[in-house]
């Protein structure tokens, strides 16, 4: 079953909007506040700050609606938004290309453990 509310946060997920901001790209709508704080810790990069900046844990696609959540349900959803936000931010940031993450855990992780996030590839070896 849907409706067109449901259709219309898909949207945010399955193509989601990204901005730059501070040389970074980041989520549209994402505070401040949490950046520079992840900024202020020590030892973390550029990468590392935009990794958990970016992560979305793909067992909170639904906000606590865990009915139906399997294991291969969230590789499904897990590799297609691989996918389309490789092709996303290759066409909004061709001059940066960002590399994508679908995380997968080892046997005896969790569900909330699948993730993905992005990072531009220039922050590979660059420390902050």
């Amino acid at each position: 079953m849907g409706n067109y509310a449901l259709a219309a946060g898909y949207v945010t997920l399955f193509w989601p909007e990204f901005v730059e901001y501070d040389g970074y790209i980041l989520r549209k709508g994402f505070s401040e506040e949490s950046l520079r704080g992840f900024e202020s810790q020590p030892g973390n990069s550029r990468k590392s700050v935009e990794w958990v900046m970016n992560h979305l844990h793909v067992a909170d696609v639904h906000c606590g609606d865990a009915s139906g959540l399997a294991e291969d349900k969230i590789r499904i959803l897990g590799r297609a938004l691989r996918e389309i936000y490789e092709a996303k931010l290759a066409r909004q940031f061709p001059h940066s290309p960002c590399v994508v993450e679908f995380y997968e855990p080892e046997t005896g992780g969790g569900l909330i453990d699948y993730q993905v996030s992005f990072w531009q590839a220039r922050h590979e070896s660059v420390s902050a």
